[in-house]
């Protein structure tokens, strides 16, 4: 938006130290006049003929007045604009500092030295926000190249598949058809994984009472077939732990977890243990699960957008799109809880997931606190 020009800040602060410290001058020259020269009396012999009269104070006074008044006046003007001028200069690199974010620069800092006062504080929260946006800015970036490359893949195989077909048209029709499928299916998923994970980053629109116990059955329920099929057992125990978020991010949060504790489990026999639990701190998720071996410098990377383990065992059919863990992981943040991974001695991952819990009185009263003993499925 265009505006008109006006004063800077800098001189408007000099004109106002002018201005006090003349009106200041011209109060103490009235203070004088009203309470000494009235008093002086007004004749041409003085006080016993050797006091200066009022005529005479007045013509040796007001000279003398007016050349202090000047000099208040300018000295006033060039105090006030050498003062206005070291006040404002950390304002001034504060501007500097975000006309650089603006040209797309994030990484200077102003790291204002000093004492605490309202300018540093600035300063520091400028320097704060730019870490954030600077942080924020390069994650996406990392995100939208690993996207577009993981959705040239299928794009690109499903091209070839098309040119095998139409240079052989002798070709099988079923099993080209399945592979397309297949291919499309993972495009798809790919997709809507990578909706679900903006979503989540924006933070969330609407929040109700969720029990995680209930959304950990639900999700168990879901992937029962996956786990008969690979021979895991699926041990979901706890209590009801509430909290307040988005129903539909949560059981994809947990579905994803289970999900992920199946596939990187055992070829078979393999165990797959969910816990809720409600504590002081806030309600509890851990999904623990058996499997290979993990080297604890590889855990913190693996929820990372498109980041696979490469010492984990994965099937044909559940090849994943590299966003379960970044996906639990965005969900969690959209939450305000945190999410811990921890390696087991003898194979496998611990996954904790640990969200604030909803006030006390957002919880109904005629759902159960707590259902004791395990849930065993196979």
């Amino acid at each position: 938006m265009r505006r008109r020009r006006g004063l800077s800040v800098r001189l408007k602060l000099t004109l106002s130290y002018a201005g006090f410290l003349t009106l200041a001058g011209a109060l103490l020259l009235a203070v004088v006049w009203v309470f000494l020269l009235r008093y002086v009396p007004d004749n041409d012999q003085g006080l016993l003929g050797i006091s200066p009269n009022r005529y005479l104070l007045v013509r040796t006074f007001f000279p003398a007045a007016a050349a202090a008044m000047g000099f208040l006046l300018v000295f006033g003007l060039v105090g006030g604009w050498l003062l206005a001028g070291r006040m404002l200069a950390p304002l001034t690199r504060i501007t500097a500092a975000a006309r650089t974010a603006g040209s797309g620069s994030l990484s200077h800092r102003i790291r204002m030295e000093g004492r605490d006062d309202e300018f540093r504080e600035l300063a520091d929260a400028f320097d704060t926000m730019l870490d954030r946006l600077e942080a924020q800015v390069a994650e996406q970036q990392r995100f939208a190249a690993n996207a577009s490359h993981e959705l040239r893949t299928p794009l690109a195989i499903s091209r070839a598949l098309l040119d095998v077909a139409r240079e052989d048209p002798g070709r099988d029709r079923d099993e080209l058809v399945a592979r397309l499928t297949a291919v499309n299916t993972r495009a798809i998923d790919l997709t809507e994984a990578l909706l679900l994970l903006s979503r989540s980053d924006r933070g969330l629109v609407s929040r109700e009472r969720v029990d995680l116990s209930l959304v950990a059955e639900e999700a168990a329920e879901t992937l029962l077939p996956l786990a008969e099929q690979r021979g895991i057992a699926f041990d979901v125990t706890g209590g009801a732990a509430w909290t307040s978020g988005s129903p539909e991010l949560l059981l994809r949060m947990v579905t994803n977890l289970l999900q992920n504790a199946l596939v990187h489990n055992l070829p078979s026999g393999g165990t797959v243990t969910v816990r809720t639990e409600a504590r002081r701190e806030g309600s509890l998720v851990r999904v623990e699960n058996t499997g290979h071996p993990l080297p604890p410098d590889l855990v913190p990377t693996l929820t990372e957008p498109f980041r696979r383990g490469t010492e984990r065992v994965r099937t044909d059919e559940h090849a994943g799109v590299g966003l379960g863990l970044a996906l639990v992981q965005s969900v969690v943040r959209a939450h305000g809880g945190t999410l811990t991974l921890v390696p087991r001695p003898a194979g496998g991952l611990v996954v904790t997931v640990l969200l604030p819990a909803a006030p006390e009185d957002s919880v109904p009263g005629h759902e159960p606190q707590g259902r004791q003993g395990p849930r065993e499925r196979q």
